[in-house]
């Protein structure tokens, strides 16, 4: 499980997150909503090392995270697909599944077929630049890059931003498969408010920097949480 107590975070003067806690289950998907700008993204880039917080900690099966760099939640299990997902546009589609290779053995240095499985069109286009992919093509080869390293958490930020609606139901289908083999925990920032209520086992709602609503699906109604977002 994935534990994050009291977590503060400050943008130089500027304090943007304010004592935030959040649990996420192996086996859930865990839904972070509210509006633009409340800090979903930047919970998810503290929880992966790319921004350093304040204060709060940061637990992952019992262990705890001491203000990790990027590395090293990676190496802790910790995968990040960022708003914008930073495919390497220069590099083929294997080469940019290549890279999620650095936290792996040497002995394990191979794209399995899994992820083939997952994501066909990255099988038919492994030779293609990832520049050339068209956006929910490269939203597919960020998570299947992400995939690569056998996490334990799975941060998604706005998977389904500026993708076609046949693709949102691809990536969705995914989530769901993730969910139910029940080996890791899915953390998901997204704005679509039908795909993550679709999917959510879990809410945590932020407002200007705080958790204002933190609920299990079977506990909260959909009118009570888009009250929340709407906030």
């Amino acid at each position: 499980m994935l534990k994050v107590e009291n977590l503060t975070l400050h943008y130089g003067a500027s304090q943007i997150l304010w004592g935030v806690s959040l649990d996420a289950r192996a086996g859930a998907v865990t839904a972070v909503m509210g509006t633009n700008g409340v800090g979903k993204t930047s919970l998810l880039r503290a929880i992966a090392g790319r921004h350093p917080y304040s204060g709060g900690t940061i637990t992952l099966n019992g262990q705890v995270l001491d203000h990790p760099r990027a590395a090293q939640a990676a190496q802790a299990g910790i995968a990040y697909v960022p708003q914008g997902r930073e495919v390497f546009s220069l590099l083929t589609v294997t080469e940019n599944l290549q890279t999620g290779f650095a936290c792996l053995p040497r002995s394990d240095h191979k794209i399995p077929d899994r992820i083939y499985d997952l994501f066909p069109v990255l099988h038919q286009m492994r030779d293609r630049r990832g520049g050339d992919l068209s956006g929910g093509q490269q939203q597919q080869l960020a998570i299947a890059r992400a995939l690569i390293a056998r996490p334990k958490v799975l941060l998604l930020d706005e998977p389904t931003e500026g993708i076609q609606p046949n693709i949102i139901k691809q990536i969705g289908k995914v989530i769901e498969l993730l969910r139910d083999e029940g080996e890791i925990a899915i953390v998901l920032v997204e704005q679509y408010f039908d795909f993550a209520y679709s999917l959510a086992d879990q809410f945590c709602v932020l407002n200007r920097g705080e958790v204002v609503l933190s609920q299990p699906a079977s506990a909260v109604t959909r009118d009570a949480i888009l009250q929340r977002v709407s906030i």
